[in-house]
């Protein structure tokens, strides 16, 4: 048993987190890890997806990628609050990959359906006068591949370093299935599959005014205390350091820390949450007849 001070400070740390990613006002709670989920709780998803500082440093990452799609940028543009909301944004998509992956596949799958039918509603117009649909299947595989290595890689360079290219790829097979669900085609089942679909986008990719005011929000996120928007600011500068070199040239990334300052400071800040929810409910599958906690 650890002292009582020790608990105290978890708990503190645990409910500071939880607050980050539920809306207390609106009713919202922890997403429990369930052995009914969509995905199985030894899957490689479920290990993935479950690390609080690398989804969040993937989720940075992958925002950052996909709005150098001009669909992607304008249906940010056109159909969010991001700029009064970009926390609410990046709050949405957590609960979105945390329902998905772990709660009641039942509950799974109406999240997945209430995606599907928010999308179907939202069209517009680029800049250069091409339509786009953000149901399109090809715009939503972007999306998808952009997301899923994002937290992949998130995850191998602060998480596990030695991961096995067989489970690499497993990991994508195992996501398939949600993006198959939100009907994004074509649709990577490995590594190699995800990084030769995101080459083949790359002729299409731009930056310009819009992208960089996006990524200025995305940077400039405050989303609690002094305490938790310092580490926020760690992770949004790991989830930059994340991209590819070319996309980082896209996105002109300004003077920063320097790298290894950027990626130790991520590090410490994911054994720091990691340490604090050790022995957490939110660590442990729950059986079918558990509802909360």
């Amino acid at each position: 048993m650890p002292p009582p001070s020790l608990d105290f400070a978890r708990r503190a740390v645990r409910q500071k987190i939880t607050d980050v990613f539920n809306d207390a006002d609106q009713g919202e709670r922890p997403v429990l890890r369930r052995a009914d989920a969509l995905f199985p709780p030894d899957g490689v998803a479920a290990r993935v997806n479950g690390d609080v500082v690398t989804m969040m440093i993937g989720g940075v990452s992958g925002l950052l990628l996909q709005m150098l799609h001009p669909a992607v940028l304008a249906g940010v543009w056109d159909h969010s609050d991001f700029r009064a909301d970009m926390h609410g944004r990046l709050r949405r998509t957590a609960k979105f990959i945390a329902t998905t992956t772990y709660d009641h596949a039942d509950n799974g799958r109406a999240m997945i359906d209430k995606v599907n039918r928010i999308h179907a509603k939202l069209a517009g117009v680029l800049p250069d006068g091409t339509p786009y649909r953000v149901s399109d299947p090809a715009l939503l595989a972007w999306v998808h591949v952009t997301e899923t290595i994002s937290f992949l890689d998130s995850w191998i360079r602060y998480g596990e370093p030695d991961m096995s290219m067989a489970d690499q790829d497993r990991y994508f097979d195992e996501m398939a299935r949600i993006g198959a669900a939100l009907y994004a085609d074509p649709l990577p089942r490995t590594r190699a599959e995800a990084e030769a679909l995101i080459q083949s986008y790359r002729p299409q990719l731009k930056a310009d005014a819009r992208t960089r005011e996006v990524a200025r929000m995305v940077m400039r996120q405050r989303v609690g205390s002094p305490a938790v928007d310092a580490a926020a600011g760690v992770i949004m500068q790991a989830g930059l350091d994340l991209l590819p070199e070319w996309a980082q040239a896209m996105h002109e990334r300004p003077f920063g820390p320097p790298r290894a300052l950027t990626r130790a400071g991520a590090l410490s800040t994911a054994r720091f949450i990691r340490w604090a929810f050790r022995g957490s409910p939110n660590t442990r599958v729950h059986p079918p007849e558990v509802t909360s906690y």
